[in-house]
């Protein structure tokens, strides 16, 4: 059972915990986009086991991501995260889509892929079973050619010349009324987001165990990217299930 430990009062656990965390995630001013993010992380840092973020969480764990699911208007994935995790067909429990449905939002959301070299095969399951047509954000300088045969499996949205703009991705997103831009990764999508300051909302589950070896941590930045100065964020709760943590944190508002 999940149950909050942060704050404390009221006690809230089951249904009233799960009422409590979509109205949160659904405080996002109209109009306004918003991006948030959602990893899960062992006690030491490691990202993944055996290259699969998966691996890390439990039953309670998918619960809290397909909350988190329910209130986007987008989903915002990596191309290699696609392509490890193994995206594709419905992204949504019958309920989710009802309680969507319930509170005026489409049934579903569309999923965007962000990829710069646009290497991603048109015959993944991903566009082929899409419930909605995907998005897929790119760059002026990706080749033509995938480009238009991407084309026809799902709308693309230019971002950059040869490096993402993750301003121009946002806009381009909120033009679309795509406002609230929930994010699963990978950490080179978060490394990005956080090196242009676009990172509003954090959700990490910290999973116990002790990974070792070389697993990334999860924000990661491309070779060559300037350093940028650490991001404060305040604690907005705790939630625990077991030994297993899920903590939430939000960009301070001043």
């Amino acid at each position: 059972m999940i149950e909050r430990i942060f704050p404390a009062s009221p006690a809230l656990s089951g249904g009233a915990l799960d009422a409590e965390l979509l109205r949160e995630a659904s405080a996002v001013p109209s109009g306004r986009s918003r991006v948030s993010f959602n990893f899960v992380a062992s006690v030491d840092g490691a990202a993944t086991v055996e290259g699969r973020s998966g691996k890390l969480g439990n039953p309670d764990d998918q619960h809290l991501f397909q909350l988190m699911r329910r209130t986007a208007d987008v989903i915002l994935v990596g191309a290699q995260t696609v392509r490890t995790e193994g995206y594709g067909g419905e992204l949504l429990s019958a309920e989710a889509r009802q309680w969507r449905l319930g509170h005026g939002l489409p049934e579903r959301p569309p999923l965007a892929v962000v990829s710069g070299s646009l290497n991603l095969d048109p015959a993944l399951e991903v566009f082929t079973n899409a419930p909605v047509r995907p998005l897929v954000v790119t760059l002026a300088s990706a080749p033509a050619d995938r480009r238009e045969a991407l084309g026809r499996m799902a709308d693309v949205v230019l971002a950059g010349e040869r490096t993402l703009d993750v301003g121009t991705l946002v806009a381009e997103l909120g033009r679309r009324g795509l406002h609230r831009i929930h994010s699963e990764g990978g950490p080179t999508l978060l490394g990005t987001f956080h090196a242009a300051g676009q990172v509003d909302e954090l959700s990490v589950t910290v999973s116990p165990l002790l990974v070792g070896g070389l697993a990334k941590r999860i924000a990661d930045v491309l070779p060559g990217t300037p350093a940028v100065s650490p991001q404060g964020l305040e604690l907005a709760h705790i939630l625990k299930s077991g030994s297993m943590l899920f903590l939430r944190y939000l960009r301070p508002l001043n």
